[in-house]
């Protein structure tokens, strides 16, 4: 597929909110649990760009090959704990909200592993994967490009 736009150099200003909304999530949220949404939610959005980038940073952040390899059937693996667990699932009802509203006891089980600020955090970090899972999807961002930074991987 041919890129259509390269948005961060047409448009590097309006990549500022996500940018934004992504520096908040790291200041709370541990790196391993948000490479394994973002890459759980690029699943879920079949983004090919943000797969192959979050597969090599999550890698880069510690995560085995099991659980990469595994995450898209996570539910059917002893390989994530309980708040991993409750992370994706609030991941894939936020990526699917027009499918299924967000249940109660998706909430209730959520906030049984997260306090208020982190579930926040949690919900700015889904928000912003599935904006630039949007932004890679329409304008075919070329999968393979990302290269981790220099001291990754």
């Amino acid at each position: 597929m041919k890129q259509r736009i390269n948005y961060s150099k047409s448009a590097p200003e309006a990549l500022g909110g996500i940018m934004e909304m992504e520096k908040y999530a790291a200041s709370i949220l541990e790196m391993s649990l948000i490479e394994l949404v973002k890459l759980r939610a690029s699943q879920i959005n079949g983004c090919a760009f943000c797969i192959d980038m979050h597969t090599k940073d999550a890698r880069t952040a510690g995560e085995t090959e099991q659980r990469l390899y595994t995450l898209s059937v996570w539910r059917e693996t002893p390989f994530y704990s309980e708040k991993e667990k409750a992370a994706l699932e609030w991941t894939e009802a936020l990526t699917l909200i027009s499918e299924n509203d967000v249940p109660d006891t998706v909430y209730t089980a959520v906030r049984e592993h997260f306090e208020e600020e982190e579930l926040i955090a949690l919900t700015i970090c889904i928000n912003a994967i599935n904006s630039w899972n949007r932004l890679a999807i329409s304008f075919r961002t070329p999968v393979g490009t990302y290269q981790p930074a220099k001291g990754k991987i």
